[in-house]
């Protein structure tokens, strides 16, 4: 009876732990992803600013 009860707590822990992996893993790739997109937005800001820091050094006084 009692190596029943183990064997059963055994068999539903070893699936936690499986489940367990399996979303941590996919939270992972979704972070590196997340990671990736941001980089690359990160990039795009920096090249909107140099531009924009470039035309404001070509206007006149005027704000033209």
């Amino acid at each position: 009876m009692m190596k029943e009860q183990l064997e059963k707590r055994l068999g539903e822990l070893k699936a936690e732990f499986e489940s367990g992996q399996k979303t941590l893993a996919e939270l992972e790739a979704r972070a590196e992803n997340i990671r990736t997109v941001l980089h690359r937005i990160s990039g795009a800001i920096q090249v909107l600013e140099e531009e924009l820091a470039k035309a404001g050094h070509g206007q006149n006084e005027d704000g033209n």
